[in-house]
């Protein structure tokens, strides 16, 4: 526990702690440009320097140990002079075209030149040759604009496993991107976004769809549907100023309504749908490998997560057997809102026009896959981040604080509190905990403080067990079974768990793997910046939406009862079947 002083400030740190947590910990501000959270740091912008006594130079105090009896400054000349340096020669050669960028207003490094003071811009010279690979329907990658800050490859590296970004090229000409600088679409890019999430400035970005959703809703021949997924509600009022974890369901949907839309709906209906299909799956499973003594793909592994769907069949084809085959909840969405609803209002699946509100810009990728086309058409027409529905909203003028709160339209809003916890890492597994655990035993799953505690929490692999006792008559061969569950978030937590059960040092009935850290709520189509503090106030927002449901299991949503009583009929039948489920196919890695 090494004590040091930071500008005469006493402060006591944990062995193995850098000068910039101690800074952090102690409320001084030093500004940072590369430095992630919880990774190895790099040292890559020299935004972070400070003035250690006794030290001949400058030190960038991310990679800095906090030492005993340690003096650091971080306010004299001689640092404001250098950090004002370092951000004028990144100024120098970034093209940034600040006016018309998305990123205004949101962009860490014009923040950091107005917080250093800079009005004019003395070093002239060559500026990055920009670049713009738009060759996927997730991502937007700008080399102009990129300050060389190495986040987006370290996200995708580290904490990814991905690996679709590295340096390439050297000196001036070095360039964030694929190999051999090819576009995203030919390498192995799962477009989960979470560089775009990292990204400083607006060097990668969602690839925006407003212009088309403002088409849509002006053209009266369309019947214009929203759909909303559980983790917005507890992000979207961050693009108003609204602190972290403010739930804003209410407002989301009235703002949703002044935009024209014809219908207000909740992604949380067909999360509810997806566990009613994926508990039934997952029981078929458990009765041919345990009843008949069949040979059949265990465990089973969630699949409402594109991101990670595509990252298996990329890197795990050989586990493609063993993913769910129901699609996720917006796609199965957009099969309900243009057969089933769209039937009820008299009108043709082409007629209807289904805008999402995702989390995640995998999302858009996942729109666009050509087997989602269950309604005869393409299935979701337009895919939103959180981001671009806060620049919607504002776009048309409406003050987001002022709106009173409302409700989504009944019939394909009426959700449970299990469809709400989807956003959060455990959410989906605990979601079909419930609803399983009854329909097997007969009685309400146990919950310590209304949730399942083991599978809770921002740890990037957890695991827990549920025994089956006092089975219904139709389960009696589950009696006494032991079922094992794990739950990873972050393609790279994902990697070592798929290796460890490849390897045969793990053994489990279900897993649920989320693509971006902590789950949705760290979404790659998120507002920015996402630190786990944040991560940690939306999980609870999301649960909190929950508990203050009166409805909390998926097969107890009476419209989830009224969908298969008029249309779907069964779980697993033939018309859910064709609605409802998809198939995998195994991906070239380039």
């Amino acid at each position: 526990m090494p004590k040091l002083m930071i500008d005469d400030k006493e402060v006591i740190v944990a062995d193995g702690s850098t000068v910039l947590e101690a800074a952090r910990q102690s409320g001084i501000h030093i500004p940072t440009l590369c430095y992630l959270e919880n990774i190895q740091a790099i040292g890559a912008c020299r935004v972070c320097l400070v003035e250690v006594e006794g030290a001949k130079t400058l030190v960038t105090s991310c990679t800095m140990p906090a030492t005993e009896n340690m003096k650091v400054f971080t306010r004299t000349k001689r640092v404001r002079e250098a950090r004002r340096m370092v951000v004028e020669l990144l100024l120098s050669e970034h093209d940034g075209n600040c006016q018309t960028c998305d990123r205004n207003n949101d962009c860490e490094l014009q923040a950091l030149a107005n917080e250093l003071g800079i009005r004019d811009l003395p070093y002239e010279g060559a500026r990055t040759k920009a670049g713009r690979d738009t060759s996927t329907p997730a991502l937007i990658r700008d080399s102009g604009k990129c300050i060389k800050c190495r986040r987006c490859v370290t996200v995708c590296n580290q904490v990814q496993s991905v690996g679709a970004l590295f340096p390439q090229f050297r000196g001036f000409k070095t360039e964030m991107a694929p190999a051999f600088g090819q576009n995203l679409a030919n390498v192995a890019c799962v477009q989960c976004g979470q560089c775009a999430a990292v990204c400083p400035v607006g060097a990668i970005s969602e690839n925006p769809q407003l212009d088309r959703v403002w088409a849509a809703l002006d053209d009266p021949s369309k019947t214009v549907v929203v759909q909303t997924a559980p983790a917005v509600r507890a992000a979207l009022g961050e693009c108003f100023g609204m602190a972290p974890g403010t739930r804003v369901t209410g407002k989301m949907v009235a703002a949703l309504r002044r935009l024209g839309f014809d219908a207000v709906f909740d992604t949380n209906f067909t999360a509810d749908l997806t566990i009613i299909e994926e508990g039934a799956e997952l029981l078929k499973r458990l009765t041919l490998a345990v009843k008949e003594k069949q040979p059949t793909a265990l465990p089973q592994f969630t699949s409402c997560s594109p991101g990670w769907v595509k990252f298996v069949e990329h890197f795990y084809p050989e586990f493609i057997p063993n993913l769910s085959t129901c699609k996720s909840p917006q796609q199965m969405f957009g099969a309900v809102a243009k057969t089933y609803w769209a039937e009820k209002i008299g009108k043709k699946p082409e007629d209807v026009y289904v805008v999402s509100v995702m989390p995640c810009t995998a999302k858009k990728y996942e729109a666009q896959r050509p087997e989602m086309n269950a309604s005869g058409v393409q299935d979701v027409d337009a895919v939103l981040t959180t981001r671009e529905l806060g620049r919607l909203i504002r776009e048309a003028g409406i003050d987001f604080a002022s709106l009173p709160d409302e409700t989504a339209d009944r019939l394909l809003g009426f959700s449970s509190g299990a469809a709400d916890i989807f956003a959060n890492t455990g959410g989906v597994m605990e979601a079909a905990l419930r609803t399983v655990y009854e329909i097997v035993t007969g009685r309400e799953l146990p919950l310590e403080n209304l949730h399942v505690g083991p599978i809770a929490g921002l740890d990037g692999i957890k695991e827990t067990s549920v025994t089956l006792n006092g089975t219904e008559p139709d389960f009696a061969f589950l009696e006494g079974v032991t079922v094992k569950l794990a739950v990873a978030s972050g393609l790279g937590n994902a990697r070592t768990l798929l290796d460890r059960i490849k390897q045969g040092k793990a053994s489990y009935h279900v897993v649920e793997i989320m693509t971006c850290p902590g789950g949705c709520i760290g979404g790659g189509g998120q507002p920015r910046f996402t630190t786990d503090e944040v991560r940690k106030q939306r999980i609870q927002a999301i649960y909190s939406e929950d508990e203050a449901k009166q409805v909390r299991k998926s097969h107890d949503n009476p419209k989830i009862k009224q969908i298969y009583g008029e249309y779907l009929k069964a779980p697993l039948g033939e018309r859910s079947h064709h609605l409802l489920h998809t198939c995998y196919v195994a991906r070239e890695k380039v």
